[in-house]
């Protein structure tokens, strides 16, 4: 395994997009063509790049949350006989591709890389090439014109992705986006002994629960404040927003609290299959909640713009792929990380 050193820096719509260190071994032919998208070609040594720049963050944050090596998570089959190399390739690939088709209609947006960013590409690949190794270079195909190259297709996708969202509607009506907030007591059918054991109640201890949680929501019901009845019984009073089409946290839970009708208006004991539920309806609008909700609306229809414009070059555009080119990208056999700061710069190749 070779690491690869230092940052990738390209000014972006907001701002500087940094990549980083990276480690890797072998050489490819980096003029055959991965793909073609209309009359562009795709090469080896671009796709090369731009997948081991993905691939080092697979295996420098990823690999460890999964709690696995970094070749046993690429060999790992995950859906319909692929393995997860196949997967996250296919993934790659397609991004790729995508990025090369938004390029080609960029001037039907008015956009184009400002000197400013054409300089800060410049550099970025020139300390990249000053920063590594030949051979780590030769692993990543980190040549200064396919960095160059793969940083001014992330710049322009950028830059296009605002361009291509523009124009989309951004009212939302409090009717549209209207969240309500709920308080709500859990009387769980779980409980965990002194060694940290869980175990579910038997069926009679479950009827004294669901007595127990009775008298509960009968006093809530009389008008006592949830979190003093909760606090007393050495129960927590939790909080929720919620619309009529959230499963979280109980589907059964919403639909009891969505149907009430007035703030300060308390459910009957739900019974679910994790315990019992009460809840009490706090506010049929909730302000914060409402206003995040309309921002994710706004944000899914510019998603869905995005996607049928980009869907319909798609159709308009011959797509080929070169898979035996692809194949020879190996995620499981050239392994790629990020180099850390306590990662040694002296460990430049490991076997």
């Amino acid at each position: 395994m070779v690491r690869l050193a230092k940052r990738l820096a390209v000014l972006a719509v907001a701002g500087t997009l940094t990549a980083t260190s990276l480690t890797g071994c072998g050489t490819i032919n980096t003029d055959e063509t991965v793909a073609t998208v209309g009359d562009e070609k795709i090469t080896l040594g671009v796709a090369n790049f731009y997948a081991r720049l993905q691939q080092a963050q697979y295996e420098t944050y990823y690999a460890s949350m999964m709690g696995t090596t970094a070749e046993e998570m690429w060999a790992k089959e995950v859906s319909d006989g692929q393995t997860y190399e196949e997967q996250t390739k296919k993934s790659i690939l397609e991004n790729l591709e995508n990025m090369y088709l938004v390029s080609q209609h960029a001037s039907d947006y008015d956009v184009a890389l400002t000197e400013e960013e054409q300089q800060a590409i410049k550099d970025a690949a020139a300390k990249f090439n000053e920063d590594n190794s030949d051979d780590v270079k030769k692993v990543v195909s980190g040549d200064e014109e396919e960095v160059a190259k793969v940083l001014e297709l992330m710049t322009i996708s950028n830059k296009m992705e605002a361009a291509m969202e523009a124009g989309v509607d951004e009212n939302v009506s409090d009717e549209d986006a209207a969240q309500k907030s709920m308080q709500y007591l859990l009387f769980s059918y779980t409980t965990t002994d002194d060694s940290g054991k869980s175990q579910t109640l038997s069926d009679d201890e479950k009827e004294a629960l669901k007595t127990t949680a009775q008298a509960f929501d009968d006093r809530l019901k009389g008008g006592e404040d949830m979190e003093t009845v909760a606090s007393a019984a050495g129960l927590t009073a939790q909080t929720a927003t919620f619309d009529s089409e959230s499963t979280s946290p109980d589907k059964d839970l919403i639909a009891a609290a969505d149907a009430l009708t007035n703030e300060g208006d308390v459910t009957d004991i739900i019974e679910t299959e994790n315990g019992i539920y009460i809840a009490k309806l706090t506010s049929l609008l909730d302000r914060e909640a409402t206003d995040s909700k309309k921002e994710s609306i706004v944000s899914e229809r510019k998603k869905e713009q995005y996607d049928s414009l980009l869907e319909q070059w798609k159709k308009d555009t011959k797509i080929k792929e070169e898979k035996k080119v692809w194949k020879k990208i190996s995620f499981e056999k050239q392994g790629v990380t990020i180099k850390t700061s306590d990662t040694s710069d002296t460990s430049d190749s490991q076997n």
